[in-house]
């Protein structure tokens, strides 16, 4: 397992140092980082949160998956790599 886990279901309201200070009840947190839209700059509800050892990781992933965090349920889960999308701006143009 790696050190770097995805938390989904996080409080609309809630701050990068709240997400950190809600994990360290696991273990020593390296960086939490909450996504925002970068119209808007609100958050998308999900983000990122780095353990210092995988030890620590599987700790929070046991202990917080389903927690509730400022009335919300949250989802905490390994971070796997993104997925290459198909579309966008690199398809041949049309005849």
């Amino acid at each position: 397992m790696a050190t770097k886990l995805f938390v989904g279901g996080i409080p609309f309201k809630a701050t990068d140092n709240d997400l950190k200070e809600f994990f360290a009840t696991a273990g020593t947190v390296v960086s939490a980082q909450i996504i925002v839209d970068k119209f808007s700059g609100r958050s998308k509800g999900f983000g990122f949160v780095e353990m210092s050892t995988e030890e620590e990781a599987k700790e929070a992933v046991s202990k917080l998956n389903g927690a509730d965090m400022q009335g919300r349920k949250i989802l905490v889960d390994e971070a796997r790599p993104m997925e290459k999308r198909e579309g966008g701006f690199d398809r041949p143009p049309r005849p």
